[in-house]
């Protein structure tokens, strides 16, 4: 996921980094590859905060992914305290850029992967890269099944999204994958 995040901060970055003159040329690279890193270890710092209905949240296209969003608006403080810091960027300049790309990004990473004719972006790779494979996959699941039920998850009627749903999705689109496909609106 980290290489598919990367290319969308290239994409992204022209405006926001390559052609903002308060950064020296010769550091747009490492500022874009720390936009990257900021981004991925923001969004893992949300999940091991316990803020993984935010993430479902984004990641279901609920909340607008603009600078009113709490995820959007704790990355930019993320990124912008980051740029400060390595490359003694202005609070303005790093403020900047953080503002304007964040947003772009995830709205792009959102879209792609509820994009089901976009295959570069996976919620499963999603969710297994901000969770670390670790308990807050389990989390991430939980808000899931929490809310799973309004969205017609619940295949077997018992009330809740777990396992089970996801074996008898699997036979329709593909187990797990297809679950959370179907969640998040592929």
């Amino acid at each position: 996921m980290f290489e598919q995040l990367t290319q969308l901060v290239q994409q992204y970055g022209g405006s926001s980094v390559v052609n903002n003159a308060a950064i020296p040329n010769e550091q747009n690279e490492a500022v874009l590859n720390e936009t990257s890193s900021s981004i991925l270890s923001g969004l893992q710092k949300i999940a091991s905060e316990g803020g993984v209905e935010q993430l479902a949240s984004l990641f279901q296209g609920n909340s607008p992914i603009d600078n009113s969003n709490p995820v959007v608006q704790q990355l930019t403080q993320q990124l912008t305290g980051n740029l400060g810091e390595k490359f003694g960027l202005s609070t303005e300049a790093s403020s900047g850029v953080a503002s304007s790309m964040i947003p772009q990004i995830l709205g792009s990473l959102v879209g792609k992967a509820k994009d089901s004719n976009d295959s570069s972006f996976q919620i499963s790779d999603i969710i297994n890269a901000i969770s670390g494979n670790g308990g807050q996959a389990s989390g991430i699941m939980d808000a899931i099944s929490k809310y799973g039920t309004q969205f017609g998850l619940d295949q077997n009627g018992d009330g809740k999204v777990d396992v089970s749903d996801a074996m008898a999705l699997g036979n329709k689109s593909g187990g797990i994958g297809g679950l959370l496909g179907k969640l998040f609106g592929k």
